[in-house]
């Protein structure tokens, strides 16, 4: 599988959002990262719709929205005009699984399942990883950018790897959390091919935001 990289939105500059994802665009192979946040589930509110569809009219990329919220069946209807691509979910805001996984899929390209820091891979029954498309390992707690990453998430990483390769699936493995060059390497040997980074993109000086990327990668 090719690494994709998935610029989060939450660093970005928001006075020169156009600007911005505009600067993005030169890149291939990439996700844009969209944290939706209800100020219930995660102590903090960002962005809704509105936005989303301002993002959708300029980037040529794929949406990638990570719900961190309390409620994210209300959000599979509210979204379905905004074009997302990738639809995922938190693991510890839901209940019946099977019927929201199926009602996502009804309406997006695909649907991921997140899993908190603390919480363990052993949760995921082989049931559903056969059904979605993307695992997404939070390495900071869901909520704020720029924290440190966590590394005691790469032994979750190599574990779900394991059952990925055993049971021949094909779901990617997507880390979201102080991600850099310093050890997206580590993150790729242990079997995640999808990396969200935010503030080591966006903080680049010069704006040349390819230059990080490709470090990355």
């Amino acid at each position: 599988m090719s690494i994709i990289i998935s610029p989060s939105l939450l660093s970005v500059d928001f006075l020169d959002l156009k600007t911005e994802l505009e600067r993005l665009n030169s890149s291939d192979d990439l996700w844009l990262h969209l944290d939706v946040m209800d100020g219930h589930f995660v102590p903090n509110l960002t962005f809704g719709e509105p936005v989303l569809n301002k993002v959708k009219s300029v980037s040529k990329h794929k949406l990638d929205a990570h719900f961190m919220v309390t409620n994210p069946e209300f959000y599979v209807d509210n979204f379905k005009k905004v074009g997302l691509h990738n639809f995922t979910y938190h693991w510890e805001a839901v209940t019946n699984h099977e019927k929201l996984i199926a009602k996502i899929k009804a309406s997006y390209p695909s649907v991921g399942i997140s899993l908190k820091p603390k919480t363990p891979v052993s949760v995921l029954p082989l049931s559903i990883l056969s059904t979605i498309d993307v695992i997404l390992m939070m390495s900071v707690e869901p909520g704020f950018g720029g924290q440190k990453f966590m590394p005691e998430v790469i032994d979750k990483l190599i574990e779900l790897d394991k059952i990925r390769h055993e049971n021949k699936l094909t779901f990617q493995i997507q880390v979201d959390g102080g991600i850099s060059d310093e050890n997206a390497g580590y993150l790729i040997q242990a079997g995640a091919n999808n990396l969200v980074a935010g503030s080591y993109i966006f903080s680049e000086p010069n704006k040349d935001y390819a230059k990080r990327i490709n470090k990355i990668r």
